[in-house]
């Protein structure tokens, strides 16, 4: 089912340069309600207010969230004084893992505020006038949470190692090359959650990730999906996984270690070999480098490669598209797809939702910037949903990719107790 929230009139936006000191964090304009966010090292945008949406499922979801797009801003009238990628009538997006159940939306803000490059940006989209106070004025105070309490989500540890078990026993099989499953912590406070406290605390903590919030969703994303750019498209993929000790020359033998570990290689190796065979159709030329490098994160060391190509102009595809061409790539889903989703769903026991599907944002043009869902949490009221998941082959130990999921709640899991 699809659904729509537009104006009959056309969409008019408007982007306008800011003084830089608007704002020492883009996130310090954020209102506590219907906040919109992408940020990386200080740079992204933010948005707030509802312009338009569509709310879309199933198979088609991407199809149609793209047509709607294409229809919507080939109406409206776009001032851009910044030509900056994030500036202009912009969508932030997020959408569902699977075909079903889950909703996947496209939000244009009413206002958006951007920084890129050292220059700061204000979008507004109406059918008015533009009015820079107004939409800056003072926000109400980002709200702590107490009376935070954990608990197990579908499946307490025990079970889902044995879910594991049985992944590693049906690789062993020929079954499937690798699976990814994911698992879920509840965290329940006292009161409605303030979705600005943990994305202020992952933005601090986590700079080089993306952090994002849609409608709910949030999280600090290692992992760019896709990101398309006046021509250039590229992807990192993260597949391997080794936890940090704090101990500097500790953690770069284990990055070593991780470097040379064929259990992690033959991991990312399924995750590269899938980004290259989704991109390829799409792209005139194409770069995959022949070896990862080594990600460090405060708490978790990752193996990764970017993937780089330019679009073919002769099959032009929006940012969305490519998007779609690549999830669910092996990195979330496994190898070969269809096996490792079905098993997913048949064995995993638990609704992804919007976990580990794309999310980010996308302009007129079709450029944009599209992370996977990852390191990330779902707030309804004042429950958050938490969720880690690890990519699963057959010399994986079912202890250790316990341990590894330990590690990747950490950084949500801090981020929405009232202290760490």
């Amino acid at each position: 089912m699809t659904s729509f929230a537009e104006p009959h009139a056309p969409l008019v936006a408007r982007s306008v340069v800011l003084d830089q000191d608007t704002a020492s964090s883009l996130l310090d304009l954020l209102p506590d309600r219907g906040p919109l966010c992408w940020l990386r090292r200080g740079e992204g945008i933010v948005g707030w207010g509802e312009a338009a949406s569509i709310r879309t499922a199933g198979a088609d979801r991407f199809a149609d969230a793209d047509a709607w797009w294409t229809t919507l801003t080939g109406r409206a009238v776009v001032r851009d004084e910044v030509n900056r990628p994030g500036s202009g009538l912009v969508a932030f997006g997020s959408f569902a893992f699977a075909d079903a159940p889950g909703e996947s939306m496209l939000v244009v803000p009413e206002v958006v505020v951007g920084r890129r490059g050292g220059v700061t940006w204000l979008t507004t989209v109406s059918r008015g006038g533009l009015d820079v106070e107004g939409h800056l004025a003072p926000v109400e105070p980002v709200r702590a949470p107490s009376g935070i309490v954990f608990a197990d989500g579908a499946l307490d540890g025990e079970r889902w190692m044995s879910v594991v078990a049985d992944a590693v026993a049906r690789i062993g099989r020929g079954d499937l090359e690798k699976v990814v499953l994911a698992r879920d912590l509840l965290a329940t406070a006292d009161d409605d959650v303030d979705v600005r406290w943990p994305l202020q605390r992952l933005a601090e903590d986590y700079p080089m990730c993306w952090t994002f919030h849609v409608e709910g969703l949030f999280g600090a994303t290692p992992e760019m999906l896709v990101r398309r750019e006046r021509g250039l498209v590229t992807s990192r993929v993260l597949a391997g996984t080794i936890r940090r000790t704090g101990d500097d020359e500790h953690d770069l033998a284990l990055a070593a270690a991780l470097a040379r570990s064929s259990k992690d290689l033959e991991e990312h190796e399924y995750a590269v070999r899938s980004v290259a065979d989704a991109l390829g159709p799409y792209c005139s030329s194409f770069n995959v480098p022949e070896s990862p490098f080594v990600l460090h994160l405060p708490n978790v060391m990752h193996l990764a490669t970017d993937v780089a190509g330019v679009v073919d102009d002769a099959r032009p595809v929006s940012s969305l598209r490519l998007a779609e061409a690549l999830h669910p790539s092996a990195a979330v889903g496994g190898t070969p797809t269809e096996v490792a989703v079905a098993l997913i769903e048949a064995i995993e026991g638990m609704d992804r939702g919007r976990y580990a599907g794309p999310v980010g944002w996308m302009d007129a043009a079709g450029d944009g910037e599209w992370g996977i869902a990852l390191r990330s949490g779902l707030i309804e009221g004042r429950t958050v949903r938490l969720f880690a998941g690890c990519g699963i082959v057959g010399a994986s130990d079912p202890e250790a990719e316990l341990a590894e999921t330990q590690a990747k709640f950490v950084p949500v899991r801090d981020a929405v107790s009232p202290s760490a």
